[in-house]
């Protein structure tokens, strides 16, 4: 999430609108030709140093990770990545295959990821489960009675995912568990584990190897997906004076090498353990000074579509393999100052598809409880994400708005033919992403 809502807070104190049509010149055409050389000038930027692959990932990757941190060519990363797109039939024609006898309200459930308490889970959260086939499920909380009691919540949602539910598709399992003061699970069989900051002081192979048994630990009680790591770049000359990741400590350095390099080895840790790191939050939240939890017009003036250092290291981690990436909910005024960047077809569609080359999965931040997009209503924040082109709507914090959301995604895609391709697209995507899953 983007910062210290009230799941994460320590108990001591101290814890948009749709934007106007491409034009022609920013056509899809214009960015497909122009992604080599955007991606290659964001690592460019020195952000790579550093940052080895993750194993079972994208072919963008080098056949071994060195031990030592290497800033590769950039003419080598930005083809590989532009190659990986397929071309608009080949990906119309995967979509209809993966997708052939699902109903929409059962691609519509793919699309969203619902909030379960960890210590008393809602009625609503089964009901979006059992009712409106939400296929996806954040633990959210915390729960400090240790594994069993974790594994017994869990798997009282996944039993749930039958012909009825889910069409027999695994859920994703999410959770928050990044170190420091944002760790959902605690207790018995389950690591203290230090914040990103402290984290970035051992040695690269040392954060790996943490990272593995700490992914394990959540393997074992059936998360496949953690919400981590933070990959937000905290330039700033007071770090803590940036409410949602500095404050907290919640970044893994003040320079673009320091965080790809050492967030890529939690990153791998975690893949290796068979959970799903999740890269956040696109276009970078480490500039800001208010957190979007808690407050509205949370603005970024600062970070700028291009060759800028905080980008660049998502472009690091797209290069990495990245399977998943999570999207701000500030607003960047040099980028789509019309739209928080959930909501804005120029960040991820433009940006971080076309220009970026990321064909992974897209999900948003918090977008159910969030202070910064209460002016738009439950229904509509989920339609504005997808159609901007996010994969995942989050509903963590309150799961009440779940079926809300799925009702307006429903209506939007039976009225418009467009936004029921986008919606089938996305639903391919993360259905691709759990057939990876290791059983």
């Amino acid at each position: 999430m983007a910062g210290m809502n009230d799941r994460h807070r320590p108990a001591a104190p101290g814890t948009g609108e749709l934007h106007d049509p491409i034009t022609p010149e920013e056509s899809p055409q214009h960015h497909v030709s122009r992604r080599p050389v955007l991606l290659a000038a964001l690592l460019g930027t020195g952000t790579l140093a550093g940052c080895s692959l993750i194993p079972g990932a994208s072919s963008a990757r080098s056949a071994s990770p060195s031990a030592e941190p290497a800033t590769p060519a950039p003419s080598s990363a930005a083809p590989s990545i532009a190659a990986a797109s397929a071309t608009p039939s080949a990906t119309a024609s995967a979509t209809a295959g993966a997708l052939e006898g699902w109903s929409l309200e059962e691609k519509v459930g793919q699309l969203m990821m619902v909030g379960v308490d960890a210590t008393s889970p809602q009625a609503v959260s089964t009901d979006a489960v059992v009712s409106h086939h939400v296929g996806n499920i954040f633990i959210a909380g915390r729960i400090t009675a240790g594994s069993q009691a974790t594994q017994k919540v869990i798997s009282t949602f996944t039993s749930k995912a039958g012909p009825d539910t889910t069409r027999s598709t695994p859920m994703l399992v999410a959770t928050d568990q990044e170190g420091g003061e944002v760790q959902v699970l605690s207790g018995s069989s389950f690591s203290d584990l230090p914040s990103a900051m402290e984290q970035s002081t051992q040695p690269r192979d040392q954060l790996e190897a943490s990272a593995r048994t700490w992914g394990k630990e959540l393997a074992d009680v059936g998360v496949n997906m953690n919400l981590a790591p933070v990959v937000d770049l905290v330039d700033i000359d007071r770090p803590t004076t940036n409410e949602p990741i500095g404050r907290w400590g919640r970044e893994y350095g003040h320079d673009a090498a320091t965080v790809s390099s050492q967030a890529g080895a939690f990153a791998e840790g975690m893949r290796a353990s068979g959970v799903i790191p999740t890269y956040k939050h696109f276009p970078g939240l480490g500039r800001v000074t208010a957190n979007t939890d808690t407050s509205a017009n949370v603005v970024d003036s600062t970070t700028t579509r291009s060759t800028d250092a905080a980008v660049g290291v998502f472009a690091s981690a797209i290069a990495a393999g990245a399977q998943v990436i999570m999207v701000s909910s500030a607003t960047y005024a040099l980028i789509d100052p019309s739209a928080p960047a959930v909501f804005s077809s120029t960040i991820v569609t433009d940006m971080l598809r076309t220009e970026m080359g990321f064909s992974g999965v897209v999900i948003t931040d918090d977008v159910s409880a969030a202070t910064q997009v209460q002016g738009v209503a439950a229904g509509e924040r989920a339609v504005r994400a997808v159609r901007a082109g996010c994969d995942i709507v989050l509903a963590s914090a309150d799961p009440t708005v779940a079926a809300d959301m799925v009702k307006a995604l429903i209506a939007a895609a039976q009225s418009d033919p467009a936004f029921a391709a986008r919606v089938d697209e996305s639903a391919a995507r993360v259905l691709a992403l759990k057939g990876g899953l290791q059983s």
